[in-house]
């Protein structure tokens, strides 16, 4: 297997020829299958009702999983992330199943490393795996109690070994990077980043981190109140080898979002967007070809590097994105700045 850090290097090799593609959403698909709770549940014991915990499936259903992020390769993925959205002892604690989020995380891991192999020595093209990292329920930055605004429900050290748990895991079963996603908290962000980092120094290695960022109003802020310049801020010492956003309100509403973080992020820009706007029984209608005009006037426009779906988002979604972005240039990486940028809920540029 080739290590973490020469994975970064044939990734950044293959995006600067081309815009390359992640892929789409998992939920989306899984709920295409109609699984029962015995679906689900397998054949573990476990005290809770299991329907919905998707991560599970790389345990109890492994072929969902791996039939998901086939379709995903065979529609153009160049790169395909682990379903482990919710593979945390945080949010497995919901379903009775922490005990488990080692195991699933390396399933998942095998699972999607076994079938970017299969893809790459079919037709000789790079694929990678990302492990995916989600924001879990809990918030750093804010209280959860309205009247006691100073409480917190998680401390910065406690969510950070369950990010270093899961991000173990993933390394072992065999995964290319780590992505940080749907970042509503900047802080939660950082816990993460410094698990990513402890779990490399303690195998020797640098672990290429993806970080992504979601949008929670129009104003282009998360959670924690940073708009995206100030997010960079924060979290650029880590290096990523990506960074970029996910999630959010659909491709228009992100545009002038990934424009504003365009010049001031000196590494690859990854966006995702959902397939617009859920309707009132929670489904996504906007149409591949809909999303995927969306992205092609990005790529025109030279606005990315890495492309694929969030929620609401198939495997006919990326085929179409990849036919859009076709013979288009990617993103012209800047250059770093030679300034200090700090950084509050704006950023804060010092004077050189």
């Amino acid at each position: 297997m080739i290590t973490a850090s020469e994975a970064a290097r044939r990734l950044r090799e293959e995006a600067r020829s081309r815009i390359l593609l992640t892929d789409g959403a998992f939920g989306t698909m899984i709920q295409s299958y109609r699984l029962t709770e015995a679906d689900y549940r397998g054949g573990l014991t476990l005290s809770h009702d299991q329907k919905g915990n998707n991560d599970l499936l790389a345990l109890t259903c492994p072929h969902v999983v791996a039939e998901i992020t086939e379709a995903y390769l065979a529609a153009g993925s160049d790169i395909v992330s682990t379903n482990t959205f919710n593979a945390n002892t945080i949010s497995q604690a919901d379903y009775g199943a922490e005990h488990l989020v080692r195991d699933i995380n390396l399933a998942s891991a095998q699972i999607a490393r076994d079938a970017a192999r299969t893809a790459e020595a079919a037709d000789g093209r790079p694929r990678f795996v990302a492990g995916a990292l989600g924001p879990t329920n809990k918030t750093l930055s804010l209280s959860p109690d309205v009247n006691d605004p100073g409480y917190r429900a998680i401390g910065f050290d406690e969510l950070k070994q369950v990010y270093r748990e899961q991000t173990d895991a993933l390394l072992d079963g065999g995964v290319d990077f780590i992505l940080i996603e749907t970042i509503f908290d900047t802080l939660n962000a950082k816990a993460g980043i410094m698990a990513v980092l402890e779990a490399g120094m303690a195998r020797g290695v640098e672990v290429p981190l993806m970080i992504s960022f979601t949008v929670t109003d129009m104003s282009g802020r998360n959670l924690s109140g940073h708009s995206v310049e100030s997010f960079w801020a924060s979290v650029r010492h880590a290096r990523p080898l990506t960074i970029g956003l996910n999630c959010s309100f659909g491709a228009p509403q992100l545009r002038p979002h990934v424009a504003a973080l365009n010049p001031v992020a000196d590494t690859l820009m990854m966006v995702y967007p959902n397939a617009g706007l859920p309707n009132d029984l929670g489904q996504y209608d906007e149409a591949p070809e809909t999303t995927a005009g969306f992205i092609g006037d990005w790529a025109k426009e030279g606005l990315i590097n890495i492309v694929g779906g969030c929620c609401g988002t198939t495997p006919d979604h990326i085929a179409q994105m990849a036919r859009a972005v076709a013979g288009h240039a990617p993103r012209a990486v800047p250059a770093p700045r030679r300034q200090t940028m700090l950084a509050g809920l704006d950023p804060f540029l010092v004077p050189a």
